[in-house]
């Protein structure tokens, strides 16, 4: 009975139920699951029948009953693993299931002009602007704890070290200066992918939009609009340039929360001195040991996200007009990458709150 608490098998730390309390952050994981994602893809179907009727492609009565089935409709997990097993992905039986619950008159003005990618490239990019706004309010968190730690420690002496060798004295807060830094670029840059990368996918079945005839460009600016996403303008089904730029994004946030970790690793060592993380890190053979277990993690999930972003790479490679492998593949890593970051934030600010640099 006991050890059914532990019965199901997991993949990743991400979902491990004895790491969960560590690295993950509910918020942000929610929007991650099967539920989360099939909202928002809900979400774009409801936005496109309503920017369709405005421009007066569909019926305005087909748009309303379009909205209300949505709303009403309660979706079946093993119905919808079921489309996932025959057709590799969930949209073209959830269209179906959908219509299914249209009257009739109403049933063919439901996902005019749109093809399985632009549901779901645009129910990503509508997950990812909620779970950038969380990594915004973490990583501030993060910052204003440096900050912090700056006012209260910067004075302090500390030989800076080059090459593992000491160089020449420099004050605490110059070393924290150069944790703090990155974070803010990365900030910022953040504000740049929020307004530009994060944006609508609608090109229809061969990326051409000419299902939609002249008024696809006004239908894609009223949806992009509509679900406060960028209008990009065209088609970017195999341009994965976006994708891109995000998983750059999280690999530098990740990566600078490493270097971070990795400092504190360093100035943690007994012989050194220079930190202290007053938090666990206790051993089970040696009992004077607190090891720097926070600061540890840190290095890793950096190392993890660095590896991830070159799998990113190879998903740019989609051949002709769609690639299901390659876009399988994004669906396999970059939900990995935003909990990664999420989770590295985390950790930082645990170690902030328990880090302190005795003088020396």
């Amino acid at each position: 009975m006991f050890f059914g608490l532990f019965s199901c098998m997991t993949y990743s730390l991400f979902d491990h139920p004895h790491f969960q309390s560590l690295l993950v952050v509910d918020d942000l994981a929610a929007l991650f699951k099967a539920h989360a994602e099939l909202q928002a893809m809900l979400a774009f179907e409801a936005a496109l029948a309503d920017a369709e009727a405005d421009v007066g492609l569909i019926p305005k009565a087909a748009a309303l009953a379009i909205s209300d089935a949505i709303s009403a409709y309660e979706p079946d997990a093993l119905q919808q693993a079921a489309f996932v097993a025959r057709d590799g992905l969930v949209v073209p039986g959830l269209i179906k299931e959908l219509r299914s619950r249209l009257d009739q008159p109403h049933r063919p003005h439901l996902h005019v002009g749109a093809t399985s990618q632009d549901v779901i490239d645009t129910g990503l990019m509508i997950r990812l602007k909620q779970a950038f706004a969380l990594l915004a309010d973490r990583l501030r968190a993060v910052i204003a704890e440096l900050d912090t730690h700056a006012a209260t420690y910067g004075d302090q002496p500390l030989m800076a070290k080059t090459r593992m060798q000491q160089a020449l004295p420099i004050r605490l807060a110059d070393r924290l200066a150069g944790w703090t830094t990155p974070l803010v670029d990365h900030l910022r840059d953040l504000k740049g992918l929020q307004d530009h990368v994060l944006a609508v996918q609608l090109a229809g079945p061969v990326g051409t939009l000419d299902a939609l005839g002249d008024k696809g460009p006004d239908i894609r600016a009223r949806l992009a609009q509509s679900l406060g996403l960028a209008d990009p303008g065209g088609s970017w089904h195999t341009d994965r340039s976006r994708i891109a730029d995000i998983a750059h994004w999280l690999s530098k946030v990740s990566g600078s929360l490493g270097k971070i970790g990795q400092d504190v690793v360093l100035m943690a060592q007994n012989e050194v001195g220079e930190a202290t993380i007053d938090a666990g890190g206790l051993s089970s053979a040696m009992p004077h040991k607190k090891n720097p277990v926070l600061a540890e993690i840190l290095v890793t999930l950096a190392r993890y996200n660095a590896g991830q972003l070159s799998l990113i790479h190879q998903a740019m490679i989609h051949e002709n007009e769609r690639s299901g492998s390659a876009w399988t593949l994004e669906w396999m890593v970059l939900p990995s990458m935003v909990a990664t970051v999420g989770g590295a934030l985390k950790v930082t600010s645990d170690m902030l709150g328990t880090l302190s640099f005795p003088q020396n």
